[in-house]
């Protein structure tokens, strides 16, 4: 018998199927729940549980999961008759990994509070590849005893694991994170046209940026969407739209200016309204290339 605390798991996309499978992996007992069948298919065949319910999912469990894609779906899961707090069982840890407003976390870390059940915000970064691979970088906020209890389990998930202070604090610090990687592609995507336009061996000028102070993990996992045009999403248009939308009114919030954070938050807002959402957000350079006269 294992003496790993029994996990459910919430939300089996992009991210979390990788993610729970890790678990699995790693010698835990993981239960999972998610509204695509084939989602809940893999996990078992990985040697996970489905269930049929969120209630279902969090019963028995130790520790519950979530990694759904925004804060509407995060309450959705967490409050009402099926949900995570009327269900699960008094001392378990919910760990919540999406990506959120702080201000969602510290609602549900009081309302949990309520039905005797600890909460931690741990969203991640690091993409589909980060995922897969278990190297994410996970930014925690919440009480220190239970991330001390929660690293064991982060650790089968990434390899960078930080309290970075109270509920709410790791949603703040992937906000940040967010307007970072945001900026950064930008900054690779106008890089690109430019040294197309430029005449230069793309391939070539980005192995030498990579290798100085240009370098960066966003150019490196990124320069091959870039060289071969493969916009298939590894996190989505869409999903960064959301995330921007969170930095910016956070921002406003704290009486934070972010002049750059804004402008590149448009531009991530009109290739979503030019139809890009389900792309890769690497698919940046889509727009700059329409901004600079190409047929994309």
């Amino acid at each position: 018998m294992s003496t790993l605390p029994k996990v459910a798991w919430i939300g089996l996309g992009i991210m979390g199927s990788p993610m729970s499978e890790n678990l699995v992996k790693a010698g835990y007992d993981v239960t999972g729940h998610t509204l695509e069948r084939d989602k809940l298919d893999r996990l078992a065949a990985a040697g996970g549980t489905a269930a049929a319910s969120v209630a279902e999912a969090v019963r028995d469990a130790d520790v519950i999961v979530t990694m759904v894609p925004a804060s509407p779906q995060v309450e959705a899961v967490a409050y009402g008759p099926d949900s995570i707090l009327e269900n699960a069982r008094r001392g378990a840890l919910l760990i919540d990994m999406s990506s959120i407003t702080p201000q969602t976390s510290v609602d549900l870390a009081a309302a949990a509070k309520d039905k005797g059940i600890r909460v931690l915000d741990a969203p991640v970064s690091g993409g589909e590849a980060g995922a897969i691979e278990a190297v994410l970088s996970i930014m925690v906020g919440g009480d220190q005893a239970d991330f001390d209890e929660a690293k064991p389990l982060f650790e089968a998930l990434g390899k960078t694991i930080v309290r970075c202070g109270p509920h709410g604090s790791g949603q703040t610090v992937k906000a940040a994170n967010q307007l970072i990687v945001a900026v950064n592609i930008q900054a690779c995507a106008e890089a690109v046209v430019f040294l197309e336009k430029s005449g230069v061996d793309l391939a070539a000028a980005l192995d030498v940026l990579g290798g100085g102070l240009a370098g960066s993990t966003v150019l490196a996992r990124k320069k091959d969407n870039f060289l071969n045009r493969d916009f298939q999403p590894g996190f989505r248009i869409d999903l960064h739209h959301k995330d921007m939308g969170i930095v910016t009114d956070a921002a406003r919030t704290v009486g934070a200016v972010l002049p750059v954070g804004a402008v590149v938050a448009q531009l991530v807002a009109g290739l979503r309204a030019q139809g890009d959402g389900g792309l890769d957000h690497s698919a940046l350079l889509r727009a700059v290339e329409r901004l600079s006269g190409a047929q994309v």
